[in-house]
């Protein structure tokens, strides 16, 4: 086995284009490292409708050039086997429309600028005509460009909130390809992974792939512009401008963009988080560059905190978002809480957008056509959304997660999913778009704030007119994925029959998948209330992430709420429901 695994890592050796993870595999095989090239060597990284994420380093089961070529190949001959032509309806809104267009966009990630230009140099050696973004961008720029310039596909080089040592590749086909009209520009789903798997997997040599040295485009800024210009629309004119925040970029590459477009919407300049500002792919300052985890926001209320006793007054908002900016973090202030500040959970933010949509009459505009109204939200995500377009008349739909299901919705106008993910303009940005959001949560407080009231406040009417929905999260991270499929066969095996003393009514294993959902891994239960538990309902979604080792658990609780006085007495009975319901599914899971 040895002899083997060294005979896979020298021919590996002999076909990597890359002189530094040449190095790095050569002192592995020489120090004789065996349990780490038989981790590296345990099969080759799967490409998937997430597309790639891994640790960086050299080998099939780690990100590099040579699987990024491979990628690239693969996808290269994917898009010429599809023969693509711009669909009869959909002309481009700028540059030069026609097949074989691929647009490619980068974070400030170690290596993503490397990986971008070797994906240009495939897609040209392919026949292809490949632009490249003009510097690290926000992921909703490269969504928005695809549509803009008429691409039928589009690539970003990115690892969104991962570990610093990660990095990622998505892919994104345009309007004509395989289906996609009126869809271009969202992420890919089955089967089109599997099929540009299959193309990925024929490629005999990375040394075998033509890559030339020039030939690609590199995109003006006026793409960029064209983007800030489109951000800009998703708010009312005339409405009130005047809010204060506080944002951070997580040393991301979101500040230049979301800077500039709360300029041109004509919101006062916000107050950056001077130590997290500029990109940094180290991410120094936190653990983990994700605004939901713990400590993550610590300098951005820091800062709040300085300009509050600068100011003699609190800022409005803290604003965050992760890493390549296609995510939104809200913070308010909350003088009970140690740092201030309350984190608002991404179910919050999504149903406080949709009311403001409602509020404002925008529910029904802003998408390709008339008839894009749809609210939308992931299985995982409160309830609350479809309450809130019930009582507005708005049609609603849930999908599994991720924004590539959610951007495929017919006639979507609004979604969002619980992970800070939210789209607010699916003709412009057909995925989640963390900049256009934050100008929509700005625009939100600053007409709150002309009426003398808070975002708190709304969700404390949100509560009362459509019950309390309390939602929380039991994530586990581990070393060992083989936890986490022991946990999902535990649960498949002995489902729990109550959670906090609440019945279970229904356990759904959705790897069955259903006329309104295809197969995916994970169970939902549903939770039934009644007399004296003081719960209308309840559910929980056990599901192993998509892009992390975790082992994600997603709960919510619905309250009825009779009147103001009563809002703090469900608050706490729902948090101790929701406590209760993760200590008995930690037990019912093994973990």
């Amino acid at each position: 086995m040895q002899h083997e695994l060294i005979a896979r890592a020298r021919d590996w050796l002999s076909d990597d284009p890359d002189p530094d993870t040449r190095q790095e595999l050569t002192d592995l095989i020489e120090a004789g490292a065996g349990d780490e090239l038989a981790a590296r060597f345990a099969g080759t990284l799967q490409f998937g409708t997430a597309g790639l994420r891994a640790e960086l380093g050299a080998g099939p089961m780690r990100m590099n050039r040579a699987v990024v070529i491979r990628a690239a190949a693969g996808l290269a001959s994917y898009l010429n086997r599809q023969r693509p032509r711009p669909a009869q309806d959909a002309q481009p809104a700028g540059g030069r429309p026609g097949p074989g267009l691929v647009v490619i966009g980068y974070d400030a990630r170690h290596r993503s600028a490397d990986f971008a230009r070797d994906t240009a140099a495939v897609m040209v050696g392919a026949g292809l005509r490949a632009v490249l973004l003009p510097r690290p961008l926000p992921t909703p720029v490269l969504a928005f460009a695809i549509r803009h310039l008429g691409a039928v596909a589009g690539v970003e080089v990115t690892a969104s909130h991962n570990p610093p040592r990660d990095n990622g590749y998505k892919v994104y086909l345009g309007d004509g390809v395989a289906g996609t009209a009126s869809r271009g520009g969202s992420q890919i789903v089955p089967p089109a992974d599997a099929e540009i798997a299959a193309e990925i997997a024929a490629v005999a040599s990375v040394h075998a792939v033509p890559r030339p040295d020039a030939g690609w485009e590199i995109a003006g800024e006026d793409v960029v512009e064209a983007y800030l210009e489109r951000a800009a629309s998703v708010l009312t004119e005339g409405s009130p401008r005047a809010v204060r925040v506080v944002y951070t970029p997580l040393h991301g590459v979101g500040r230049e963009t979301l800077t500039a477009a709360f300029a041109r919407a004509g919101f006062p300049a916000p107050t950056v988080v001077a130590e997290q500002a500029e990109p940094d792919p180290d991410f120094p300052t936190v653990a983990f560059p994700n605004p939901e985890e713990p400590g993550a926001m610590d300098l951005a209320f820091a800062t709040a905190r300085a300009t509050a006793a600068d100011a003699g007054a609190a800022p409005d908002l803290v604003i965050a978002n992760d890493p390549d900016a296609d995510r939104c973090a809200v913070a308010v202030p909350a003088p009970e809480e140690p740092a201030g500040w309350r984190m608002l959970r991404g179910d919050e933010v999504g149903a406080l957008l949709a009311a403001h949509l409602v509020r404002t009459g925008r529910a029904g505009q802003g998408g390709q056509s008339a008839t894009d109204t749809t609210f939308a939200t992931t299985i995982v995500s409160s309830s609350l959304l479809s309450r809130i377009a019930a009582t507005a008349g708005v049609p609603y739909a849930e999908t599994l997660t991720g924004f590539k299901w959610l951007a495929r919705v017919d006639g979507v106008r609004y979604a969002y999913e619980e992970a800070l993910g939210y789209c607010v303009d699916p003709a412009g940005v057909r995925d989640k778009d963390g900049i256009t959001a934050a100008l929509l949560v700005a625009e939100l407080a600053a007409g709150l704030r002309a009426e003398g009231r808070t975002l708190v406040e709304l969700l404390d009417e949100l509560a009362l007119a459509h019950g309390l929905h309390a939602t929380d999260q039991l994530s586990v991270r581990v070393q060992d994925l083989s936890v986490i499929a022991a946990a999902m066969e535990r649960l498949r095996a002995q489902p729990p029959t109550d959670l906090a003393g609440l019945p279970v009514t229904s356990a759904q294993d959705l790897s069955q998948g259903s006329e309104a959902l295809p197969p995916t891994d994970g169970l939902r239960y549903h939770l039934a209330g009644g007399a004296g538990s003081g719960v209308e309902t309840a559910r929980v979604i056990v599901r192993p992430s998509g892009t992390e080792p975790k082992l994600k658990c997603y709960l919510e609780v619905v309250l009825p709420v009779a009147a103001p006085d009563a809002l703090p007495a469900a608050r706490a009975r729902a948090r101790e429901v929701l406590e209760a319901v993760k200590r008995d599914l930690a037990v019912a899971a093994g973990i």
